[in-house]
């Protein structure tokens, strides 16, 4: 049942746009392209996607390109729906009108649950690189300073965000250009012979490990992409949201799918799948080791830093625009909705502590605690990803009977393409319930969904009682 928020007068302090607070619009184009690629770009892409090598041999290339071919249809959804009604909450905005306010709160709280656990597992392993360099000062302190710094400036005007942002993403990219270049010269024999196809087919072949090796590595690809959404729900703060949002949706699927694709392509050439160092130092730091290129460790741990902590702050973005989102459509508490200087300070504060209480459970309970977190974290953009693709199936054909000028992005082969989408995310949760970790992931994150949906199902009854009482 589709709900209408009354907002209240234009001219009062809390003015509303789109049933939500207004926040500044200090985000540029520039900002949005950047932000897109920063919350997606981390730790996963330079050292975790070592796992998925290790895992699935050279066919992990395929597994990427299939990931990436299912995120650029949620991406083009995502488009069609924010760029017609842009939103600081996006796609839980947009579920909450269509679906109900079980969706809007299922998809938002659990989105927010992902950011915040990304946060505390970003600065974890920035606290441990940091703590080699300097070791006089405990990993867990340079967490500490880290979420101090993110958390102060997420706490001022958004261009300081976008700006942070900008020339963070700016070294990822630079660095992820400069290695594929330089791949690409190895594969060319610069640096010594060509390997040709020797390490693509050799050492078991293209798929070594089999369905299993596969299945294992769907799964960190996945992951991989998680937060790409971010810049849908920046794009609100931007001075033009809706034409902003359609150019980033459509420029950073591509330039992250062939940064993901063609790293991946350039590892598994130039060096053996089957090499231990691609999981323990990381697949870039071993290419480039063995092309020769000097202090290569140093440079991707300087690198991988910084990934870090661009995720990190992109993330403590996200979340807390979720959460304020979230509250002024009353599904949390209202404590969280404080805005000061167009800045949602209180939901800033509640998601840095939420995700430092998240990295002091990773220190005192690393196996149970965190680990329950993070398998949540994992398997809940799957269950946003669904939420969205049902959302657009509705959305699109309402706006289509009721405004279709408001398509200035549009899905492509619609429902097909929906469908397609959605079957696909079924299959992955099909190829989850075929392993014992898959399972217990599914476990959680079914607990966490239904008691969201519960929560959120309880407050649309009430609603629609008030309604009918009034």
């Amino acid at each position: 049942m589709s709900r209408t928020i009354t907002p209240p007068p234009q001219g009062s302090p809390q003015a509303v746009q789109n049933g939500e607070t207004v926040l500044s619009h200090g985000l540029k184009q520039r900002h949005l392209s950047m932000i897109a690629l920063g919350g997606v770009i981390g730790a996963g892409l330079f050292v975790g996607s070592g796992v998925g090598i290790a895992a699935a041999g050279p066919a992990i290339v395929l597994l990427f390109a299939a990931t990436g071919a299912l995120v650029m249809l949620i991406m083009r959804m995502l488009g069609e729906m924010s760029a017609a009604r842009p939103s600081t909450g996006s796609f839980s905005v947009h579920a909450e009108t269509e679906l109900g306010s079980w969706a809007g709160a299922t998809s938002g709280w659990m989105y927010w649950l992902m950011l915040c656990a990304g946060v505390a597992a970003e600065a974890t392993a920035a606290g441990t690189i940091m703590h080699t360099w300097v070791s006089f000062i405990p990993a867990y302190g340079w967490v500490a300073i880290f979420m101090v710094f993110f958390c102060a400036s997420n706490l001022t005007a958004v261009k300081n965000f976008g700006e942070f942002e900008f020339w963070f993403s700016a070294v990822k990219v630079t660095a992820i250009v400069a290695f594929l270049v330089l791949g690409v010269l190895g594969i060319l024999g610069v640096f010594g012979s060509a390997p040709g196809t020797s390490h693509l087919t050799g050492h078991g072949g293209f798929f070594p490990t089999g369905a299993a090796g596969l299945a294992a590595g769907l799964l960190t690809t996945i992951s991989g992409f998680a937060g790409l959404e971010t810049v849908t729900i920046a794009a609100a703060e931007s001075d033009d949201p809706s034409r902003n949002v359609a150019r980033a949706v459509r420029t950073a699927v591509w330039r992250i799918a062939v940064f993901y694709i063609g790293s991946m392509a350039v590892v598994v050439t130039l060096v053996p799948w089957n090499n231990p160092k691609v999981a323990t130092d990381g697949p870039y730091v071993t290419v480039l080791d063995q092309l020769g290129i000097p202090a290569a460790g140093t440079i991707m741990q300087i690198v991988v830093l910084v990934a870090l902590l661009s995720a990190m702050n992109a993330n403590i973005y996200g979340s807390s625009r979720m959460a304020f989102s979230l509250v002024h459509r009353g599904q949390g508490p209202r404590f969280l909705a404080k805005v000061t200087r167009g800045v949602p300070a209180a939901a800033v504060l509640a998601s840095c502590v939420f995700g430092f209480a998240a990295v002091i459970a990773g220190i005192i309970w690393p196996t149970t605690v965190f680990a329950w977190l993070l398998n949540i974290a994992g398997c809940s953009v799957l269950v946003v990803w669904s939420i969205v693709g049902l959302t657009q199936l509705k959305m699109r054909r309402r706006l289509e009977r009721e405004e279709p000028e408001l398509l200035s992005v549009r899905m492509w082969a619609f429902p097909y393409l929906t469908w397609l989408a959605l079957a696909a995310i079924l299959g992955v949760f099909a190829v989850m319930a075929g392993s014992a970790d898959g399972r217990q992931q599914l476990a959680g994150t079914a607990v966490v969904a239904a008691a969201l949906a519960g929560a959120g199902h309880l407050k649309q009854r009430r609603d629609r009682q008030a309604a009918l009482s009034s």
